[in-house]
């Protein structure tokens, strides 16, 4: 891996002066059109086409083995599609890759770091590599330092810090020549609960300067991070939208009710507009109704008039986990198996 991102930055070797890309790239910073991928018989990426907007995150979501990885090696031009064209700020990537690979910076699922050296000396060499010139390093060094929150560990050999601040070497070795699209693939993957917030939070704050696609499979880093969604299944993209309105795909009508002295299950099941009614404990209901119509206020007034004696009526909210599952399993029921 760490010969694998080495190629890919030593193109940059001989770009002088480097570029100041986040106030003069482009609306949309990355595209990706009918990309697709063999590994000998087997066709891993299928037809992928994408763009990211500047100042956008762009989660990349699906199960392990959906065709992320493989996906952002390619963006990256760390592996070649069998057919496609990708696009740096409207830089063709196949044919100019070292000006393409000016405008990006990425961070591979493991972050390709010298432990050996300390946080100083591996992102001064990893600026080098980058094309930032000498007289430069210093005030990007100090920068890119500010913004990873890795000031107190910079004399620190890589190798004693935790995964978290490793974590952040990696994301930092990733923007140290300011570059207008970050490519993070799992960048949380195998934290803990605090440096999960951590690094969210610091790619929250590039996603404000710098157009940001990320892989994950974790649906709560989608919701915290991320202001749009694509979902890859079987090395096909198969969903895409706001990450807003993904909550609201195939949106659950009904509520959960307790009531102090409940009916019969079959009077809560006759009441206008309830399709299902399914009882959680004595006292307490999930009731499913359409969507045209108000069941909760009917269900109010009929409480009241049979003392019911409701205590809690609470509207049902689907989680970011069942919209996933709805959306994989209904393109599944569509196509069937993969081949």
């Amino acid at each position: 891996m760490r010969t694998h991102i080495l190629g890919y930055i030593q193109l940059n070797l001989q770009l002088q002066p480097p570029l100041t890309l986040s106030n003069t790239s482009p609306e949309i910073t990355l595209s990706a059109r009918n990309l697709s991928r063999r590994f000998g018989s087997l066709q891993v990426i299928h037809d992928v086409t994408l763009e990211l907007k500047r100042g956008e995150v762009l989660g990349l979501l699906g199960h392990n083995g959906a065709g992320k990885s493989t996906t952002l090696q390619m963006l990256t031009g760390c592996l070649l599609p069998d057919s496609g064209e990708i696009e740096i700020c409207s830089i063709n990537l196949r044919r100019h890759p070292t000006l393409a690979k000016a405008h990006l910076g990425y961070l591979p699922e493991t972050p390709p770091l010298y432990r050996e050296l300390c946080v100083d000396d591996y992102l001064t060499f990893a600026a080098r590599l980058r094309g930032v010139k000498s007289s430069d390093v210093p005030g990007a060094l100090t920068h890119t330092l500010q913004r990873c929150g890795l000031d107190s560990v910079r004399k620190k050999i890589i190798s004693t810090l935790s995964k978290g601040y490793q974590q952040r070497v990696g994301i930092a070795q990733a923007i140290i020549h300011n570059p207008a699209v970050i490519v993070l693939d799992e960048p949380t993957v195998g934290l803990d609960p605090t440096q999960i917030r951590d690094i969210r939070t610091l790619i929250r704050e590039l996603g404000n300067a710098h157009s940001v696609i990320l892989s994950t499979h974790l649906l709560t880093e989608v919701e915290s991070v991320c202001d749009r969604v694509e979902i890859m299944q079987h090395g096909r993209l198969i969903y895409g939208d706001s990450s807003v309105r993904m909550q609201h795909y195939g949106q659950i009508s009904g509520f959960i009710i307790s009531l102090r002295h409940p009916p019969a299950l079959n009077e809560l099941e006759a009441i206008h507009g309830v399709t299902r009614v399914e009882q959680l404990s004595t006292e307490q209901f999930r009731v499913f109704h359409t969507p045209d119509d108000n069941s909760g206020s009917l269900l109010l007034s009929m409480a009241a008039q049979h003392g019911w004696q409701l205590e809690q009526l609470t509207p049902l909210h689907a989680t970011l986990e069942d919209v996933f599952v709805k959306i994989t399993g209904d393109e599944t029921a569509k196509t069937g198996a993969p081949k």
